[in-house]
């Protein structure tokens, strides 16, 4: 008859520690994992957009009132001084602007400056920003001519000392609403 060996137990083998130590480090990692995605939640889009239909569609009415009204501005940035000065032609001269400087992926890197017109020179608006402003932003300008606002948006490299024009380049994705 032959004997029986007796089996050591579970623990004492190799196999049964290996597929443990996955299962923990899947545990842990997933874990890990959740509480990044909780605590750091993705950054909305800031543009203005509405539901239409099937797709969603941006309003482009007050580009197209930008370009109606024949809105150009200059803009410059000042290194030293953090003064923001442009000039605004057109048919539409309000006594302030808004000029949103918006980082593409870095909302923290968003600067939002009140332009104010000059008294002495027409069509010179005023400003100040607080801190640097350099690299790749889109510009966003508000102006309200009666009751509608006008917006000039476009994607420009911003650096100080140099000259930004605004309103120069043609209205992507209006061709299909002027006809």
């Amino acid at each position: 008859m032959p004997v029986a060996t007796a089996a050591s137990p579970w623990y004492k083998h190799l196999w049964p520690w290996i597929i443990i130590a996955i299962l923990a480090c899947s545990v842990t990692l997933t874990l890990s994992m959740v509480t990044i995605a909780v605590n750091n939640p993705d950054n909305l889009v800031n543009d203005n957009y509405y539901e239409a239909g099937k797709g969603i569609n941006r309003s482009l009415d007050r580009e197209l009132l930008a370009q109606t009204l024949q809105m150009r501005a200059t803009l410059h940035l000042d290194e030293l001084t953090g003064e923001v000065e442009l000039f605004l032609t057109g048919n539409s001269g309000p006594a302030t602007l808004e000029l949103n400087l918006i980082s593409p992926t870095q909302p923290e890197k968003d600067r939002k400056v009140v332009l104010t017109r000059s008294q002495s020179e027409p069509g010179r608006y005023i400003g100040q920003v607080t801190d640097k402003v350099e690299g790749r932003r889109f510009v966003e300008l508000l102006g309200v001519e009666g009751d509608r606002t006008w917006r000039m948006f476009e994607e420009e490299e911003v650096s100080h000392g140099t000259d930004l024009k605004l309103g120069d380049e043609p209205l992507q994705g209006a061709e299909d609403l002027k006809n």
